[in-house]
């Protein structure tokens, strides 16, 4: 595997890293404090076509590979976690279109989304988190549409989005084998955003409850064909992962840069810390566990791109990257000492954000059950 950048992929980087450091990392904090959906970074990010990087051109997009989707991503996550959760959250949308959808959807939904739409993934219920072939909202046929009936739940992106791909059931005696994908327009009669849910972190981003109360879908927005949402889900999924690792990583790149550079300027004894064993190994430490992640997760995207079987590997990355964060920011508020405790240093808010990615897109458990899943069928 050759992970070296391309010219296009250099100088895409470079625009991206400009605008991350002048722009979107400032507003951070602000973002988190006034629990401010990004809705500037993501116009910045719209206007450089970032939002459609791998939508294909015919649809409006940049056509862009995972791997250039991987790198962008973790340079926004790098410089607002908030944003890049927003940011990977539309893939979520976008994938099982590009995916799946007909001639005719892909014209009509991934045109806007790559222009300046904001997509969701909806199939979280009250009953259905790391057991997702339990959904229980209801999809009945009704002429040419399907009614739809039920309750979403911590929907990213839910309150904000224009395009959601919604997984109900349409034969709820066949358990996952009766889910049906169906995309649903914000504005549909019947379909609303009920509760904003309050976070531990992450207070700009957009988590909330999605009603659909005899909500009408045409059946001419099936995704795929009906009885196939759950592997529309389970496919999502797959590329999910390497979308909530890179979120990780970038959010532990972050807090051990912070770490790094303060440690360069805490003085104590006469010395700056960094001068002390204790804090180069943990620096030491933080530095080894991230490269070892970006390993990981830079494979997944590669394998994706070229064709190959990817899915445990995404897992993996998934797992390690998500816990590394939690590791390198608890480090990193260790480095800090007392100051890190206060809010005064963002190292307290990305403590608080990494705990996240432990939990979403499927929570370390069930990444390792996934895992182990694969090897022992000696994949």
């Amino acid at each position: 595997m050759d992970f070296s950048l391309t010219e296009e992929q250099e100088l895409m980087l470079a625009e991206v890293k400009k605008v991350c450091k002048e722009k979107i990392a400032p507003r951070a904090e602000e973002v988190e404090r006034e629990g401010k959906f990004p809705k500037e970074n993501l116009k910045l990010l719209s206007d450089m076509d970032l939002l459609g990087l791998v939508i294909p051109e015919a649809y409006g997009g940049l056509g862009m590979d995972f791997m250039t989707w991987s790198l962008i991503a973790e340079e926004i996550s790098k410089a607002c976690g908030t944003t890049g959760l927003s940011f990977g959250a539309n893939l979520l949308c976008v994938y099982p279109l590009m995916t799946f959808g007909t001639e005719e959807q892909k014209k009509k939904y991934l045109v806007p989304l790559a222009k300046d739409g904001v997509g969701a993934f909806a199939l979280t219920e009250p009953e259905a988190g790391s057991d997702a072939g339990n959904v229980k909202t209801i999809a009945k046929e009704d002429g040419d549409s399907y009614i739809l009936n039920g309750r979403k739940i911590f929907i990213t992106n839910g309150g904000e989005a224009s395009t959601f791909i919604v997984i109900a059931t349409t034969r709820p005696n066949k358990g996952a084998r009766g889910f049906t994908a169906f995309i649903v327009e914000k504005g549909t009669k019947g379909f609303s955003v009920g509760q904003h849910f309050d976070k531990m972190g992450f207070a700009g981003l957009s988590n909330v409850e999605l009603v659909l109360d005899d909500c009408r879908v045409p059946k001419a927005n099936i995704l795929t064909q009906e009885g196939r949402g759950f592997r529309v889900a389970m496919e999502t999924f797959d590329v999910g992962r390497i979308g909530v690792g890179i979120g990780a990583l970038g959010v532990a790149e972050s807090a051990y840069e912070k770490a790094l550079q303060y440690s360069k300027e805490r003085i104590q004894f006469d010395k700056p810390i960094s001068s002390f064993q204790a804090v180069q190994h943990i620096l030491a430490d933080m530095a080894t566990e991230i490269e070892a992640a970006k390993l990981l997760l830079y494979e997944a995207a590669w394998l994706k791109d070229n064709g190959k079987p990817f899915e445990k590997v995404a897992s993996m990355g998934k797992l390690y990257a998500s816990e590394v964060a939690m590791n390198t920011t608890v480090k990193s508020v260790q480095v800090f000492g007392g100051s890190g405790y206060m809010k005064d240093y963002a190292v307290e808010r990305l403590m608080r954000e990494a705990k996240l990615f432990e939990i979403i897109e499927g929570t370390s458990q069930i990444q390792r059950n996934i895992i182990a899943n694969y090897i022992l069928k000696g994949k």
